[in-house]
Parts: C-alpha cells; structure tokens; sequence
C-alpha cells in the first residue's frame, strides 16, 4: 500500500480516492489496482524529474524512511517486511508532526484509520527490541544524516504537503519515539 505514504505528501485528492476505496484495493479490484498504481506512478516520476540529481525534493519519497529503517535494523532484518516498517515510520512521523502542531489531530486520525484498514502496522509490537537508545542510534547513522544533522520527512501544512528538515523539535521526536517504544514494552 505504498499509495497511501505517496499521496500524504503530495496529493491530497489521491489520499481521498485512497479513503474511498481502500477496500476495493484489498479485494484486488482490477479497475482499482489499475487507478492506484498510475496515481503512484505518475507522482513519484514527477518528484524524480523534477530531481534527478537526488536533491531535496526527491527525499519527499521517503515519508516513514528514517524511522522504518531503526524498526528494520533494531528489530533484525527480516522480521518486518519493508513496507510495514515504514508504515509504523509513517505513523510516527505523523505523530511527530502532529506533537509539533504542523498537522492537525484530525488528519492524523485519518492517516491511522487508512493505515488501519489497509490492514498495515501502526505499532511497534510487544515484543519488539526496540527503545528510545536503539532508535536515536540507528537514526543517527542514517542517509539522511547531513554534517551530523538528522534531517526528516514530516507532514506540515493541509494534506498533501511536506517538508524535508533538520528544524524539528528534538524532544518531541523523543517523546513521539517513547510513546512508541512504551507502548511495545507495556509501559503507559
């Protein structure tokens, strides 16, 4: 369901359509698969034309990235499958962003229902590896670390729009990775 994470940075009448018919996309829809999969297509070769050269625009693809990669890597490679660590990611960014007040509760609300009924992980579970140490680790070895400066991908503004920054506030993000990492551990 890599639709959902491509149209909550930049096309918010496909997160929409998205909405709509998640259920025909899970009973495999032909005509459905069809429209998902063009939408897709069409808004990750506009971000790659747009820069080819890898720049700051074409990191917009990676919505969920930096947080999925600390889910792979601290929890073994192979216990999550790519998407569904970056669907957690994708939660947490959007947490973060709402923590931050760049979203609004409503939004996020709507990204957890999708995400939900796409059937797609919004937590970390039980039993996972994972705390706030491990992820803060990981994170910092990262790609998308720059003059050793995490920078993310987080949602800001109406639906569809994103930004690619290093100017995020560092205790939010550790409190949205606590959350996430209490929640797995039991902890409240």
């Amino acid at each position: 369901m890599f639709y959902i994470f491509r149209s909550l940075i930049r096309d918010s009448t496909f997160f929409c359509w998205l909405e709509e018919n998640v259920d025909k996309l899970l009973a495999r829809d032909p005509a459905a698969f069809r429209y998902a999969i063009k939408r897709s297509c069409e808004n990750k070769a506009e971000v790659v034309k747009a820069d080819e050269k890898e720049a700051d625009l074409r990191a917009t693809l990676n919505l969920g990235h930096t947080f999925g990669h600390a889910i792979e890597n601290g929890s073994g490679y192979g216990t999550w499958l790519h998407g569904e660590a970056v669907a957690i990611g994708t939660c947490m960014a959007s947490t973060l962003s709402a923590r931050m007040r760049w979203i609004d509760e409503g939004l996020l609300k709507r990204i957890y229902d999708i995400m939900k009924r796409a059937n797609l992980p919004v937590e970390i579970p039980p039993d996972s590896p994972m705390n706030l140490e491990k992820f803060l680790k990981l994170m910092s070895v990262d790609k998308k670390v720059a003059d050793g400066q995490l920078r993310l991908l987080l949602l800001k503004g109406p639906l569809g729009n994103c930004v690619f920054t290093g100017d995020f506030d560092q205790e939010a993000m550790e409190m949205t990775i606590e959350d996430f990492v209490a929640e797995c551990s039991g902890v409240s």
